[in-house]
């Protein structure tokens, strides 16, 4: 396995013994903190979160996105490792398969891919609801099949293009929830608005914590759907000018993002609203555009920030479905290069985009026009849980990569201090982070199971025999087998191991 994957970055097309076909490490510092910064942000924040406040009430709300997020926070720590030491395009890919077996990185590649291009098929859901705030006569299908041009034209620009584009897009919308938290507060203190409950909503136990922890358990997925992008810094690692620098300070950012912006707005939501509310409670469908971000200033008697605020949300639709459909492409790019994939899907431009790639990535957007078939709200619902538990099945991948990575590492005769990033945590990090993801994918739609709705159950569970489909399928095929820890390829792009190695963290 020696060099694996190691022209990601650089392009040389091993092949032809030439420079072709590759990736542009085109973003820059501010890119990847924005990136970093913003993945997360979305309609999980500003849509989903109302859902999960009438689901389990404000406490049990802010216990599972707490959960959640010290999850994310040790699974970055390990794709904060991995990804400054390896910046590859493949990321979560490229590691399965160098660190537990080809197999398990095939399964994981197409998993990721799947994962994010039905996330961009539901954002173009979404869209097409936020919209009908505005233009209520005009189908969700119009704006999914606009938007869904849109995205593809920023893609394929360039990967600086895309950079320079989500900045813009990210900054929007972590502008709009900063303006929310401190609103937020003044309308706590009644400072702002016409009265404040203050924290009355926090008194009852029973309401705090509706339904106890079965309730907290059934609003991970939710929670964990929110944070998906957090890992979309790994991806743009591979195109990133200074990977062995920026790569550890984006990381660092994640803990306190997840802190500020997703505990402080369940927070504040949880004071403001009562969880037994009627339009938090329709936030969840064909209501969607009502969003606990939009109640909360339209309550404040501010109506106009109240449209303001569904033109922030669907920035970060069209930020989340951009992000998307980057990292879902640059996923088919990788796997090509590594046999993975039809070649044709390995090829770029003369900027550096994966044309080839990115259509057949935005091909799978056209399941938003789902919306004009079974309804909106019932597509994004039923796109929302087939996306989430692929993203749940990728973490597990970094936990398990990480976990193997570092033995191999020093098995290797390596030194931990050599390393750009390190783990702090390990190895308990990514066991933990391991252990929960189990719980979240077991526990995500029990009510399903235990009553019999099978639709329901196919919806949400579907991505996990696919997944070992994939894996046992592959392993089978070619026979595969893990990958001995003196075995491993540590060997980072060609372009980092020859050139400077942009220093240490």
């Amino acid at each position: 396995m020696a060099q694996h994957g190691s022209y990601l970055a650089t392009g040389e097309d091993r092949s032809s013994g030439e420079t072709a076909n590759e990736l542009k490490r085109g973003l820059s510092s501010r890119h990847l903190q924005m990136i970093a910064i913003g993945g997360a942000i979305g309609t999980g924040l500003f849509v989903a979160s109302g859902g999960t406040i009438s689901q389990a009430g404000p406490g049990g709300a802010l216990a599972a996105y707490a959960l959640v997020g010290l999850m994310v926070f040790l699974l970055m720590q390990s794709l904060g490792e991995m990804s400054a030491k390896i910046p590859v395009a493949g990321s979560f890919q490229s590691f399965g398969t160098r660190f537990v077996s080809p197999s398990f990185g095939f399964a994981i590649g197409w998993n990721y891919w799947f994962n994010w291009a039905i996330t961009v098929a539901a954002e173009l859901v979404a869209a097409g609801i936020i919209m009908d705030f505005w233009f209520p006569g005009v189908p969700g299908w119009v704006w999914a099949g606009i938007f869904l041009l849109v995205l593809t034209g920023l893609n394929a620009l360039s990967a600086k293009a895309f950079g320079e584009s989500e900045f813009w897009l990210s900054l929007i919308k972590v502008s709009a929830v900063v303006i929310f938290l401190i609103a937020g507060v003044l309308m706590i203190f009644g400072i702002l608005g016409n009265s404040s409950p203050g924290l009355s909503n926090w008194e009852n136990r029973e309401d705090v914590f509706h339904g106890g922890w079965v309730s907290i358990i059934s609003v991970f997925m939710i929670a964990g759907f929110s944070f998906q992008g957090t890992e979309l810094v790994g991806v743009a690692a591979g195109e990133a000018k200074n990977p062995r620098r920026e790569v550890p300070k984006a990381i660092r950012t994640v803990f306190w993002r997840i802190m500020l912006f997703y505990i402080g707005a369940i927070f504040i939501i949880g004071c403001l609203i009562p969880f037994t509310d009627p339009s938090l409670l329709a936030s969840g469908e064909a209501d969607i555009a009502t969003s606990p971000f939009t109640l909360v200033f339209s309550r404040a008697g501010i109506a106009f920030a109240a449209a303001l605020m569904n033109a922030v949300i669907l920035t970060a639709i069209l930020s989340a479905g951009n992000s998307g459909l980057y990292a879902s492409t640059r996923m088919l790019y990788a796997m090509a290069h590594d046999g993975m994939a039809p070649k044709i899907f390995g090829r770029t431009n003369t900027r550096g985009v994966p044309i080839p790639a990115l259509l057949a990535t935005a091909s799978v957007g056209l399941f938003g026009f789902l919306s004009a078939i079974i309804g909106q709200g019932a597509a994004y619902s039923w796109l929302l849980n087939m996306s989430g538990l692929c993203g749940f099945i990728v973490w597990a991948g970094i936990a398990i990569s990480h976990y193997r990575f570092r033995r191999g590492f020093l098995a290797q005769g390596n030194n931990v201090s050599d390393l750009p990033y390190k783990a702090s945590l390990f190895p308990i990090g990514p066991l933990l982070a391991f252990a929960l993801l189990i719980l979240v994918i077991a526990g995500q739609n029990y009510e399903a199971v235990l009553a019999g709705r099978a639709l329901e159950v196919l919806s949400s569970y579907i991505g996990l025999p696919i997944f070992i489909a994939l894996w046992l399928t592959h392993r089978f095929i070619t026979k595969s087998k893990v990958v001995p820890l003196l075995e491993m390829d540590l060997t980072g792009p060609k372009d980092l191991e020859d050139g400077p190695r942009g220093g240490t963290q």
